[in-house]
């Protein structure tokens, strides 16, 4: 064994091996960053707080002109609903509930109070993209969560607060605010504390939970709320589907926010991050070929001795085995390399994230570890076997 590692180290090339650890290294790179970003990033688009979640429409009639003047409805019909439901493109709905009374809010900060009249809906609990433990009522309760969309801070922040020379509020400020609630109807009036317990990016509207809606429509409401809802939740296959657009322009049903563009964003993510794994797997595709080109040019240089090796009794495995166990160890270091990459470049990427979705938890590193063990052991394997022909094609010529 001493004399094969003597001969393999005589004829070895720096520039050959470099090329390869080069081109290698750069492959594997690109490949384990592709997946760890992947895996990364979906979470921002398919998170329980994404701006991009899922597939999601909110669903309304338009609105003409009679009943602008107050004749017909744009209610949703228990038919229209279950019509709804049929449609292969759909998943689940859920249908918004809206209160069936009258609410105050108000508000006191340094001394200066607001007030407005306000609205509140519910929807299934499995269409908030919020998760909070507080997201409960039971009758007796003085205190009512609330969730708020996202863009009324923003609007806040940037419009209102800017226009007026007032400060900015951070998220978690805002959480602590506390309203005061007053709701009236049926000749009574209650006065209740709000709590603010999250920001939604995908519903535009005031949602308390349902078992509120339900319990406060019995003792406050006119009866108008026992009509069809006029809103609907609808999650999608994928809106971005011309069936869709197809399907509500059809039945005259407009969808609100940006779901179809949020399912190409999610889709884009995923085409971006197999079109760069792609590339990767081309440059760990051409540094297999730099290896093999330069163990093949070891093997042309030592033919001679190698032949009287296998002469002298040697056999062709024992033969092999210097220029497996390099490959193994440059595939290796490559791999080590490359770790250390996608490491560095996490680091980079991970604090934008952050900023991007409250609460976002990265993925582990376990599965592109995994991989990468994975990738570097088949290239050894190709390049052992690729070792092994060539050293028993000398031997078959020897024959």
């Amino acid at each position: 064994m001493t004399l094969l590692w003597k001969l393999l180290r005589s004829h070895l090339s720096v520039a050959q091996t470099l090329g390869f650890a080069l081109a290698g290294l750069v492959g594997m790179t690109v490949v384990l960053t592709a997946l760890q970003a992947y895996r990364d990033v979906i979470p921002v688009f398919e998170g329980p707080d994404s701006f991009a979640e899922g597939d999601y429409l909110v669903l309304s009639k338009r609105v003409g002109t009679l009943q602008a003047i107050g004749i017909g409805n744009s209610d949703f019909t228990p038919e229209e609903l279950e019509e709804l439901r049929a449609q292969p493109f759909v998943r689940e709905v859920g249908v918004f509930t809206p209160a069936d009374y009258r609410v105050k809010g108000s508000v006191s900060a340094g001394g200066v109070g607001f007030s407005t009249y306000l609205f509140f809906e519910s929807v299934p609990d499995g269409f908030l993209d919020v998760e909070t433990d507080a997201w409960r009522f039971a009758e007796g309760d003085r205190e009512i969560p609330i969730v708020i969309p996202r863009n009324y801070l923003n609007l806040y922040n940037f419009g209102f607060a800017r226009s007026q020379g007032l400060p900015q509020i951070s998220e978690g400020l805002f959480r602590r605010v506390t309203l005061g609630v007053e709701i009236s109807g049926r000749g009574r009036s209650e006065h209740f504390r709000g709590r603010i317990v999250g920001l939604s990016n995908r519903l535009n509207t005031i949602l308390v939970p349902e078992s509120f809606i339900r319990w406060s429509n019995e003792r406050f409401g006119s009866g108008a709320a026992a009509k069809g809802p006029s809103r609907v939740i609808v999650e999608t296959e994928g809106p971005a589907d011309e069936a869709v657009a197809a399907y509500l322009g059809r039945k005259g049903y407009e969808a609100e926010g940006g779901g179809p563009d949020d399912g190409r964003a999610a889709r884009f993510v995923r085409l971006a991050a197999a079109g760069v794994a792609g590339v990767g797997l081309v440059f760990s595709v051409m540094s297999f070929y730099i290896l093999m080109l330069s163990i093949f040019l070891l093997l042309q240089k030592n033919g001679r001795k190698l032949e009287t090796l296998l002469l002298i009794g040697y056999r062709p495995a024992r033969v092999a085995l210097p220029y497996g166990l390099l490959t193994l160890g440059l595939n290796f270091a490559v791999l080590c390399g490359a770790l250390v990459a996608v490491w560095a470049i996490r680091m980079r990427y991970l604090p934008l994230l952050e900023t991007m979705q409250e609460g976002y938890v990265p993925a582990g590193a376990g599965l592109t570890v995994l991989c990468g063990v994975g990738l570097a052991l088949l290239l050894t394997a190709l390049n052992g076997a690729a070792i092994r022909r060539k050293i028993g094609a000398l031997e078959r010529m020897r024959k």
